[in-house]
Formats: structure tokens, sequence, C-alpha cells
């Protein structure tokens, strides 16, 4: 379903602030594959899901969704095969637009454009029935303004725009991040029912290595632009936190970074 070949980005190439961001990247994720990212600050793991959406461009290698290659295709245009829940509450919504016009706009990406309206009232029922899924009854304030909804909400609600269209791929980047502990916790058990439930591919980025190990078939560790190290669904099952560091002492010869975030 996804297939990251030889991937090469550079930034400020030839200057002395060039960075390698990303190196030699190779990636395969079969249909229905769910793959936690972990890594320390400068990994890559942003450069990697902005590759991946068409917000940047490689300089050498190819993107491959669903067996075409959309190495070069724009990212409004990628958007039709991809959903993705950023990990500000605020940037995958529209704050002044209600929870139906923002639920019509992220319908859109998939259905045909034309001068009609957004919200009919089948269409009105759909959204009421994908609501009721998020279990906190957002199906009954259609009308209520997304600017007035908590954190945790608009998160929910961002990851209900990004899947119900039921994208090739779902990218989720660190999309449990600015939320409180109760507040992520809800998050991370819809992602896990969302996902298992329209057995969504799905690449996620994580500080929280305990969470990395918690969801997900597979899992990969990312280091200075490099995958170092990768776990099949057999291997990430006898996996705890601090395995996963004398892992990366061991590739690395070195400890990882002791920022708490990446240690949870």
């Amino acid at each position: 379903m996804l297939q990251l070949k030889q991937i090469h980005k550079v930034f400020n190439e030839g200057t002395p602030d060039e960075k390698m961001a990303l190196k030699n990247m190779e990636l395969h994720l079969k249909p229905g594959d769910f793959m936690t990212v972990i890594g320390s600050n400068g990994a890559g793991k942003s450069t990697l899901m902005n590759l991946i959406s068409g917000k940047m461009i490689p300089d050498l290698g190819e993107v491959i969704i669903d067996g075409k290659d959309v190495t070069m295709v724009k990212e409004h245009k990628r958007s039709r095969l991809i959903g993705r829940v950023f990990q500000d509450p605020m940037a995958g919504t529209a704050p002044a637009m209600t929870i139906e016009e923002n639920l019509a706009i992220a319908f859109s990406r998939t259905a045909s454009r034309g001068l009609k309206k957004g919200v009919t009232k089948t269409r009105r029922t759909f959204f009421q029935e994908k609501l009721e899924f998020l279990h906190l009854g957002l199906e009954n304030r259609l009308q209520a303004k997304v600017g007035l909804l908590s954190g945790g909400e608009r998160q929910a609600l961002s990851l209900l725009m990004a899947t119900f269209t039921e994208p090739k791929i779902l990218l989720l980047d660190e999309h449990t991040a600015a939320l409180d502990p109760a507040r992520a916790e809800l998050i991370t058990a819809l992602t896990k029912e969302i996902v298992k439930t329209y057995q969504l591919t799905t690449l996620m980025v994580t500080h929280n290595m305990q969470q990395a190990l918690d969801l997900g078939n597979r899992l990969i560790m990312m280091d200075k632009g490099q995958l170092i190290f990768q776990a099949n669904e057999e291997q990430k099952q006898c996996l705890t936190v601090e395995k996963l560091l004398e892992e990366f002492q061991r590739i690395r010869g070195e400890k990882m970074s002791t920022d708490k975030a990446v240690l949870i």
C-alpha cells in the first residue's frame, strides 16, 4: 500500500547549515499495516511524514501509494489518498465553521466537485452516524462552532475527518502529544478502534515509546535521517522501553536522548 524507495532529502545543501534529513529511506507497508515510528528530535520523523503527504518532494527516490507513483503529485491532489492528523488540535479543523461544515469539507476530499450544497439531509444523517462512533455526543451538536470544542473533542473530530472516507494511508503525526493524559488516552483508544474497524494502513509518529509499543503491528526507530531498527509483529510483542533503549545504544554506540518525552 505504501512504498518509499531510496528516499534522500537534504536541507540547505551546499551551505554551512546543510543537514541530511533522510538518507536511503526504504519503507514498505502492506494493506492494513499499522506502523509506529520513534526517534529523538532531529531523527527525520516529520520530514518522513511530509514527504509521504506531498508537503515536501524528495531530492531522490520514489513515493508509491497503492501501486501509483505519487512522488511529484502535489499535496492537495495527494490528499484524496491520505488522511492526516497533526499534533496541534487546532491544525486539522476550521474553528470558525460548524462541526457539520468541517465534516462536509473532509467528505469532499474524495467526492466529485461542483456547485451543490455541502450539507444535505442524507449527508447530515451520515455525519451523525459517524460522530456517534466517537461516544462524545458531538452528533447532537452539528451546528456548534468547532472553535468552541475542547482540545480532545477537536482532535477526535480531526481523527474522524481524516478517516471516515477510508483513505489509502493514514498519517498520525504525534496526534496525542498536545493533550492531557486523560484526553490522550481517549484519542489513543479511538485511534486503535478506528484503524481496526476500517483496516487502515497507518503510520504513526510518537515520542511516547510505550504508546509505540502498545499500538500497531510494526515498529521502526529512526536516527539522523536513517531507519536504524525495525520490528515485526512477533518481535514487537517481546519489546519493552528498556529493550528499545538498549537496542539504540547497541546500534549507535551511545545512549538515546534522555528527553523525558522520548522515555515516557
